[in-house]
């Protein structure tokens, strides 16, 4: 058998798994974040909504996604149902989307957006959980392949919903969207269930605490809001920076153009590769020293030439790093308590901290300019020492 007929039946393996059900479910998913989010503040607006009162409505919304997430991952665990409560939330999620449709006023809306947030909290923590079980099970994929296939999702609705909204105004975002979570929970029904537990009682609220307990997942759970928590202030005002600087729209779309290709590349082709060549704990110490270099050179200088080759990065920064905490995961959670061990990481490693950060970056920005980065790489300094060591607090690893 020549190499290319072995390439063609590991594609054909690949192709009858359940990778398409799995892009399906993260495209579908990522599409619809990619159509509402742009818009979505421009659509409150457009219904009545001040400036303070949109956001009142957004912080409020976060507040709920961060109770909602492990709530919806610990119902999972308890009854063996990841799958159900995914499919569930999705189908939630898509109904509650077209109630902003008939909403007009701050506490319609304020409600909707509640409401709205508890059942898109879990959405992708536990799309994750189901997308790296089976990666792991079946071995023909890698879990990055569907990921970045969500990544590049979430470029095309964006760019999509710029165009509908030109066309039919800022209610499409919304129809768009809700209907893109219903075919999230259409799809949730393709994807292989998690296996089945025998013999497993319950999970108590102890379980939580079990996870909690487990040191490589505190490590990087620390290491994850560090790192990926230090993008908020890149998230915030890395455009009002650039506009500052007298870095024009064309330009500036393509500097964050090369970011999002970056992230699909590390989660499809590099990142994979890395994780299997450097381990998890050098991946995140990779991924935490080129954060220092990124803002250090975001606080250094607004030239174009040298953001053009910093945007890159963006793909290690973040998509190596997630893909380094997912590797962890599968390999120091254990199977009942996956669905909680995405909601918390999901909810404490990201969540929090990019609230948390992109206030601090706020003020930091107000006081310091540019220099606010200065404060980023100082935060992606700390991780290195806590990412040097998480191979050492896995147990069975040689350097445990």
């Amino acid at each position: 058998m020549d190499a290319r007929t072995g390439a063609t039946r590991s594609w054909a393996r690949v192709m009858t798994g359940s990778f398409p059900a799995f892009v399906l479910l993260q495209g579908s998913l990522y599409a619809a974040y990619g159509t509402e989010s742009p818009f979505l503040p421009s659509f409150l607006g457009e219904r009545g909504l001040t400036s303070g009162e949109i956001g009142v409505a957004l912080a409020a919304g976060t507040l709920m996604r961060l109770a909602a997430g492990p709530v919806a991952g610990y119902l999972a665990d308890r009854y063996d149902a990841m799958r159900a409560v995914l499919g569930v939330a999705a189908a939630a999620s898509g109904l509650i989307a077209f109630a902003y449709l008939v909403g007009y006023g701050f506490w319609p809306l304020l409600g909707v957006s509640v409401l709205h947030a508890s059942a898109i909290a879990a959405l992708a923590p536990l799309a994750d959980a189901l997308a790296l079980g089976a990666a792991e099970r079946e071995g023909t994929f890698s879990y990055g392949w569907v990921r970045g296939a969500g990544s590049a999702a979430f470029v095309l609705g964006t760019l999509v919903s710029g165009l509908l909204v030109a066309r039919a105004g800022l209610a499409s975002i919304i129809v768009s969207s809700g209907l893109l979570f219903l075919v999230m929970a259409v799809a949730t029904a393709r994807v292989p269930p998690a296996p089945a537990r025998v013999g497993l009682p319950s999970l108590g609220l102890g379980g939580l605490g079990e996870l909690l307990a487990l040191k490589p997942f505190r490590r990087m759970l620390v290491v994850a809001a560090l790192v990926i928590g230090s993008h908020a202030l890149n998230d915030g005002f890395a455009v009002i920076r650039w506009r500052e600087a007298g870095i024009g729209p064309s330009a500036i779309s393509l500097l964050w153009s090369e970011a999002v290709t970056s992230e699909v590349l590390v989660f499809v082709l590099a990142g994979p590769w890395l994780l299997a060549r450097l381990g998890t704990a050098r991946v995140a110490m990779l991924a935490a020293g080129l954060g220092v270099v990124r803002w250090a050179a975001m606080a250094s200088t607004a030239a174009v030439p040298v953001l053009a080759a910093i945007q890159p990065l963006h793909g290690f920064t973040f998509a190596l790093l997630h893909l380094a905490a997912m590797q962890l995961i599968a390999r120091v959670v254990p199977e009942r308590l996956s669905a909680s061990a995405q909601t918390l990481y999901g909810t404490l490693g990201l969540g929090v901290a990019s609230a948390v950060l992109t206030a601090a970056g706020g003020l930091l920005y107000g006081a310091f300019g540019a220099g606010a980065f200065w404060g980023m790489a100082a935060l992606c300094a700390l991780a290195l020492p806590l990412a040097a060591g998480l191979d050492g607090a896995i147990p069975g690893h040689p350097e445990a």
